[in-house]
């Protein structure tokens, strides 16, 4: 109906005006007049898409971290050998600052360390988005190590966690210093690393 398609249009255009914001100020940080000014709505409006605050910033953390997931998912998932991916895994993030711009940062980083103490829904979700992210670094590994194109020294689990840390702690880098040689550097320097330590 004409009616669902315009509540669902309203709905589309609040999570994504949001989504930023709570990623950038933080769940506690961000007010409801935050929300109203952002989207020029009522906040009898906003409450008749969403039960609650916690129903938009739920909402919206999942808009961002799908966007990152699709993201990594056509960078991951694209043809290529095991070597090809990783390879263009860490171009993707040498660019990271520029790809989460739009969504108010690292999804990931800036969620998940606002709502360790402040949203314990919030901060599950965003573990979940880190495992399934270590979770798709780990296939590629794997199937390096089955095509004999590289050896892992761990297992791919244990390797993909390690690299996805040294990912995020550029992240956190970058973030805290405004300087996203943070991120070019250590994505340069995991290169060499995959290529020095688990290429075939």
């Amino acid at each position: 109906t004409q009616m669902s398609t315009k509540a669902e249009r309203t709905t589309a255009f609040i999570i994504e005006t949001v989504a930023p914001i709570f990623s950038r100020q933080g769940y506690v940080g961000t007010s409801m007049s935050d929300l109203t000014e952002a989207t020029g709505l009522t906040k009898g409006a906003l409450y008749g898409n969403f039960e609650n605050k916690d129903a938009l910033a739920l909402s919206a953390y999942q808009y961002n971290s799908t966007k990152l997931l699709n993201a990594l998912d056509e960078v991951l998932e694209a043809e290529g050998t095991a070597m090809e991916k990783l390879n263009r895994l860490t171009s993707f993030y040498k660019q990271y600052d520029l790809f989460t711009s739009s969504i108010g940062g690292c999804p990931v980083l800036n969620v998940g360390v606002d709502a360790q103490n402040n949203h314990r829904v919030l901060g599950a979700a965003t573990r979940e988005t880190a495992r399934i992210i270590e979770g798709k670094i780990a296939l590629v590994l794997e199937e390096g190590v089955n095509k004999g194109e590289m050896k892992l020294p761990v297992p791919p689990l244990q390797f993909a966690k390690q690299l996805y840390t040294m990912i995020m702690g550029a992240i956190a880098m970058t973030t805290i210093m405004s300087d996203r040689k943070y991120l070019y550097n250590t994505m340069a320097y995991l290169d060499v690393l995959i290529e020095r330590e688990i290429k075939n």
